[in-house]
């Protein structure tokens, strides 16, 4: 059995954008679908199509809530059986300048995109170890949590997703139990952030008719790829036990330039370097 067989995928943030680009792709390989959110008409309207094809559950929930998330996954493997994929996928951007920088909205970007997939792995991810596996967990980051982009804040959260995917993909305890770990750093992609986020940060559609965020959101409509593309390259990845998903090649440079300067940062290799390899293998073998 796989994980996609007869399976259940949970998807935050699923009734727009990537998330609902999952949820066509895992709905198509036969999937049934449990869909969160907080955007009642996207969600309503998402079930609606995705009902034709698989059976659906949807939920209002706030990522950073860890009872509600509890109570989502509970009636969701309740209606829909166990929950064999998680798509951390809730997400959302405040590019803010650091002069006008508060804690509210460190908060309100770090709950909920790192706090929200934490919350999803604590969740989820013990009862896919209890029953033994075979289960996945996909976490949407960024291409800017590779190399960074303006917004700061953004940038520090999907570079902790990235390494808190890459971490727990070593992790025995998965692996015995035949549990992989896929992260998703999207280019360009037309999921509508911008000024989703913008409307959640401002409290309603004032910010919509910001003149930037509106040039921003054209560029990622004119250039940006179909959820729908990203969907199917996500269902690839968990079907071929891939860790990584990049939507395109847009940070190529950007990633080989921080990777060069991070390796030109290092100073010159000495005799107790040499031994480390052998040092780190002796400790892992012991820790085993």
């Amino acid at each position: 059995m796989t994980v996609t067989d007869g399976g259940t995928v949970f998807i935050t943030g699923g009734a727009q954008g990537i998330g609902l680009g999952m949820a066509r792709a895992f709905a198509g390989a036969g999937m049934r679908v449990a869909l969160a959110d907080t955007a009642a008409e996207p969600l309503a309207a998402a079930a609606r199509e995705l009902s034709a094809t698989t059976r659906v559950e949807t939920f209002d929930l706030d990522v950073r809530d860890r009872d509600a998330f509890a109570r989502a996954v509970d009636l969701a493997e309740e209606r829909l059986g166990p929950i064999t994929v998680l798509c951390n996928n809730a997400g959302l951007t405040r590019g803010v300048p650091p002069s006008q920088m508060d804690y509210g909205v460190w908060d309100h970007v770090t709950d909920v995109n790192l706090g929200g997939t934490v919350n999803g792995i604590q969740t989820v991810l013990p009862r896919m170890i209890a029953r033994g596996g075979p289960g996945r967990i996909v976490n949407t980051s960024s291409g800017a949590g590779l190399a960074p982009n303006n917004d700061y804040v953004y940038t520090m959260t999907k570079f902790a997703v990235v390494g808190l995917s890459e971490a727990l993909a070593q992790q025995r305890e998965l692996t015995e139990n035949g549990i992989g770990v896929t992260v998703v750093c999207p280019g360009v992609v037309r999921t509508g952030i911008v000024l989703n986020s913008a409307a959640v940060a401002m409290g309603g559609a004032t910010m919509r008719d910001d003149d930037r965020l509106r040039a921003a959101a054209a560029l990622f409509d004119r250039h940006g790829l179909s959820p729908d593309i990203v969907g199917a390259q996500v269902l690839d990845a968990v079907r071929n036990d891939r860790l990584y998903v990049h939507t395109d090649r847009i940070m190529v440079e950007r990633v080989r330039q921080r990777t060069d300067a991070i390796l030109a940062a290092m100073p010159p290799e000495t005799e107790r370097d040499r031994e480390y390899p052998a040092l780190i293998a002796a400790a892992q073998r012991q820790l085993r």
